[in-house]
């Protein structure tokens, strides 16, 4: 089964690396196929594929479009795009806007759980200011000594019903799919198990993603657990979606997994990139 990693992040977006040095990490790896897909960004795709040539290492365009579904955050990646497509870049900028206006009232509400400084301390952590993002904050707190680390934080931070947890409307799931196909590019569900969907949940979403043309969804993933891996298996069986494979590595201390360090896709599914 070919090395494919077709979720991760440089600090184009929310991840620690820049796009060259994340190329690097995934070919020393042993990555075979790889996609670099920041969040809401494509601008680092350039460096990544120039990297990538040098390195002899096989490279798609790819992106994390931020959706809001159900009231709840989901992403949908995009891969095998054109990353200069004017649909694809004018919708990738709508859903940018508002990040910073965002930063300022999650660190309102961090100054009021007796945290000060947030704003200013995320945006040192963002390599690009328009993408500042709940990432940051988090390494921010880490730097402050409010959790020993930035899964601690998101435990007691940043998330629903904790301080700093500001709801943001994102693109819909049908333009994040329509932007990725006008692009000519594959969507795919990321990290399915992540969401806290139920059955009943999870299934409208995957139907709702198939008749908008979504093609994909994500198996095997740093976040997901060995029985989530069947679990979404089966559901890229029962409904005929193709299946990827992808860290979503962030930063060498942060990520459950390394680049390029899963196991292999179940041989029961058919690869998101088959036929590439």
């Amino acid at each position: 089964m070919l090395n494919a990693d077709l979720h991760c992040h440089s600090n184009v977006s929310d991840g620690v690396l820049p796009p060259a040095e994340v190329a690097a990490r995934a070919q020393a790896n042993g990555v075979e196929l790889w996609a670099l897909t920041d969040h809401d960004e494509i601008s680092g795709i350039p460096a990544a594929r120039q990297v990538a040539a040098e390195l002899g290492l096989r490279f798609v365009a790819g992106v994390e479009i931020s959706i809001t579904w159900a009231g709840k955050t989901v992403h949908v990646v995009g891969l095998n795009i054109d990353e200069t497509h004017p649909v694809l870049v004018g919708g990738l900028e709508s859903v940018r806007g508002g990040r910073i206006r965002r930063g300022r009232e999650i660190a309102v509400q961090l100054e009021q759980a007796g945290i000060s400084g947030a704003f200013d301390g995320a945006l040192k952590y963002a390599g690009n200011p328009d993408m500042l993002g709940r990432t940051h904050f988090a390494r921010f707190l880490v730097e402050s000594g409010v959790r020993p680390s930035v899964s601690e934080v998101f435990k007691d931070f940043l998330v629903e019903g904790k301080p700093g947890y500001m709801p943001h409307q994102w693109a819909t799931l049908e333009q994040a799919v329509s932007w990725i196909r006008a692009a000519g590019g594959r969507a795919v569900i990321a990290h399915p198990g992540r969401y806290g969907f139920d059955a009943i949940r999870m299934g409208a979403l995957v139907d709702s993603f198939r008749e908008l043309g979504g093609e994909g969804i994500e198996v095997v993933t740093g976040s997901h657990t060995p029985d989530q891996y069947d679990a979404f298996a089966r559901i890229a069986r029962d409904a005929g979606l193709l299946a990827s494979r992808g860290s979503d590595f962030h930063g060498p201390a942060e990520s459950r997994v390394d680049l390029g360090t899963l196991p292999p896709l179940p041989a029961s599914v058919t690869p998101v990139w088959h036929d590439w």
